[in-house]
């Protein structure tokens, strides 16, 4: 039997956790008062006229019979699947939660700040406690950020590897039933052009999903 190795990059949206600086309140200066100004004489606008219908996407192109060579499009994959679609989500929740850390570290730190720039206010032991707990909590924001990255990386490397485990037996399965010799990586392969017909990603998306709601219903071993 053939064997069938796949180079699998999700499409999730990681990127690395930001930093939220904190930054000092200006006071504003309350615009002078106006009079109003007298309403525009209404005018009669011109009927807009309704959006153009969008054309009906064209049907899938059939599979050119006796193809020995087809190709798949890996980012179109881990998008619409729903293995895809429920790596993605994790990856949010995860994300969001970091973020929320971080938000209330950095409320936090603006807290201290805005203690320590209240000048003569404060007596000596009060300016050094906020200047303590400022530097506390700026290494604090540090090491969550930090953290925040490292557990997003692993998380998305975990989430390639089950992505890539659960598949390929799905890929390998289809080229076989079309009886290929080849199954390129649209963006990966570079290719110029090829036959609409060839392209077996709809039909491995379909595949995937049925496979992941079967895993799914198939009781815990």
């Amino acid at each position: 039997m053939r064997r069938f190795t796949v180079a699998v990059v999700l499409s999730l949206a990681l990127g690395a956790v930001p930093t939220i600086a904190s930054a000092q309140a200006k006071p504003t200066t309350p615009p002078a008062t106006q009079k109003p100004a007298a309403p525009p004489a209404a005018t009669q606008k011109p009927a807009t006229p309704p959006p153009a219908a969008e054309p009906a996407p064209a049907p899938p192109r059939p599979f050119p019979e006796g193809a020995k060579i087809a190709y798949m499009n890996i980012p179109r994959i881990a998008a619409e699947s729903s293995e895809g679609k429920t790596s993605t989500t994790k990856v949010n929740a995860l994300r969001e939660k970091k973020l929320g850390d971080l938000n209330a570290k950095n409320t936090a730190l603006e807290a201290a700040q805005k203690k320590l720039n209240s000048g003569s206010l404060l007596s000596e032991d009060a300016r050094a406690a906020a200047q303590k707990e400022s530097e506390k909590l700026n290494v604090e924001i540090q090491r969550l950020q930090q953290d925040a990255e490292a557990e997003m990386q692993e998380l998305q490397q975990q989430l390639q590897l089950d992505f890539q485990r659960k598949l390929s037996p799905v890929i390998q399965q289809v080229a076989s039933e079309k009886g290929l010799h080849i199954l390129l990586s649209q963006t990966d392969a570079g290719m110029v052009w090829a036959e609409p017909g060839l392209d077996l990603t709809n039909e491995i998306i379909k595949r995937f999903d049925a496979a992941t709601a079967a895993a799914a219903k198939a009781p815990a071993k």
